[in-house]
Order: structure tokens, then sequence, then C-alpha cells
């Protein structure tokens, strides 16, 4: 069964929607552990103090913030409680806006947002609501030692709240060497928009799959002694530049041998795919 990570409610205007927060997504990668190569021990890492020059126990450890050099003001967990933050127990809405106003180099981790009983109305009303005008809630809450800006829209039968970066926390373009305004010819341009809508499509999530992790899985089992050969990949492009316009009608011939794609469609987004584990190398 899933386990909420948070605990609190939606302020919308006046309405609080009591509520849980499920964590919506998770990693599919192959593990590895760390080995000895001489003897293949599993390494361990340890909590170690220099100046007891002993391990230390995961009880004995305290959270400290260093405010000069190798000074330390130490933090217990009544001070993050105590915290005077509207956010630290509510999801508090602040705006509402057109999700396509929101760039997605903001988006940080999705979190699946359950009602309370006794919240089930208002949170059908908010999910209607930003069903009807189209627009999604922009909103702040506290978890996991910071105040996040997030963003609540509808997903499938519920709402997802998306965590968001900051402005400040996003990288400026103004040190690479983007190529700025380059002449493109009409015809390049007609051809470069033909090749787009021969590749336009439905998007379809489940027709996707990981395929470097398929790739390593298989060698993880020959290695383990099925016997089965592991074929290598094909050379990869050396990027030499060719004449633009031939690459284009290549690509647009190319396109055209392919099945054609689902016409998009303004569709509800499907289901999620059943989840499986993806198998541990040991």
């Amino acid at each position: 069964m899933a386990r909420s990570i948070w605990k609190g409610a939606i302020s919308f205007g006046m309405v609080a929607i009591p509520m849980k927060l499920y964590v919506a997504t998770e990693s599919k990668d192959i593990s590895f552990v760390q080995l000895h190569e001489s003897c293949r021990s599993r390494l361990k890492q340890k909590r170690w103090c220099p100046h007891h020059e002993e391990e230390v126990a995961y009880g004995e450890v305290v959270r400290g913030f260093e405010f000069a050099k190798d000074e330390y003001l130490v933090m217990e967990e009544e001070d993050f409680e105590s915290l005077p933050l509207k956010s630290a127990h509510t999801i508090d809405i602040v705006r509402f806006v057109d999700i396509r106003a929101v760039d997605p180099v903001h988006y940080e981790k999705s979190y699946y947002i359950e009602p309370e009983s006794v919240g089930a109305k208002p949170f059908a009303l908010l999910k209607k609501a930003l069903e009807t005008t189209d627009r999604v809630a922009v909103a702040k809450v506290a978890l996991r030692q910071k105040e996040h800006l997030c963003l609540i829209r509808p997903y499938q039968d519920g709402l997802v709240m998306e965590t968001m970066f900051y402005p400040d926390e996003i990288r400026s373009t103004a040190e690479l060497d983007f190529p700025g305004e380059t002449a493109v010819s009409d015809a390049e341009l007609q051809m470069a928009v033909m090749l787009i809508d021969q590749l336009t499509g439905a998007f379809e999530p489940q027709e996707y799959r990981d395929e470097y992790r398929g790739a390593l899985q298989q060698v993880i089992e020959a290695k383990l002694g099925s016997g089965a050969p592991v074929s290598a990949a094909p050379e990869a492009p050396q990027g030499k530049v060719r004449d633009l316009m031939e690459a284009l009608r290549a690509s647009i011939e190319a396109a055209r041998a392919q099945p054609a794609l689902a016409a998009p469609e303004e569709a509800e987004e499907a289901p999620a795919a059943p989840k499986r584990r993806a198998r541990k190398a040991s």
C-alpha cells in the first residue's frame, strides 16, 4: 500500500481541503553496489567521527548549520516544526494561471494529491473548476526542509502537484554559445515543416521504454551464465555536416516509409502502465 509523505490541507480561498501527498514517480534504474576489486566484498560507508576516531550510530547524529569556518549551530527537530510558515501544514494557493504560461523547465517532481473523506466535495470542486477554466493553481508548500513553489493541475481522476524550481535555481544560458540570428531559406524552412508534419502524432507514453535499461539487463543476464551473445550497438554517426536540403529530403523519405502516426487529438491522458520492478544486479 502506498505511503503518504505529507499530510495537511489545500487552502483554496476560504475553503480548506484536508489531503495527503504521495510520490507520483519512481526510478526504474538498475542499481549497483560497490565492491572491493581484489576480494569482491561489498564496501560499507561509515559515519566516522575524526575527533573520537570511532563510528557513530545513526541515533547519535544531529543536523548542524556551518555559520563560520568549523563552527556549527545545532538544529533540533522542534526548530523545524515551529517555523512560522503557513505553508508548513497547508498547500497555500496564491494564483491561478494558464498552464501554457509555465515553462516546463521549472518542473521538479510530481506528487499525487489524495483528499481525506471530509474533503471529497471541495476536492472535486477544485478539480472541476480547474478543468472548466482550463487553468492550473500556483501554490507554496513547505516540504522536506524547503518552501517549494508548486503547481496543482487536474490529472486523470484526481489532482497532481508539481514542485517547481524558483527562477534563481534555473541556470542562465548567458554563457552558452547559441548561433543567434542565422539565415534560413524559405525552401529549407518548408522542408523542415514538412518533416515535422510527417512525424507529428498523438503522444502515447506507453509506446516508449528505456532501451538502455533493457540492453544493460541483457548484458547482466549474459554475464550470469545464460550464454546469450550480446550484439554490439551500431556505430554512432560521426557528426559530419552534410547538405541541409539533402538531409531534410532523406529524412522525409525515411519518415514516409514508417507506419503512419496517429493524428493528434485532445484525448485524456492514457492510464499509467502497470508498475514493474526492475531486477537488481547483486
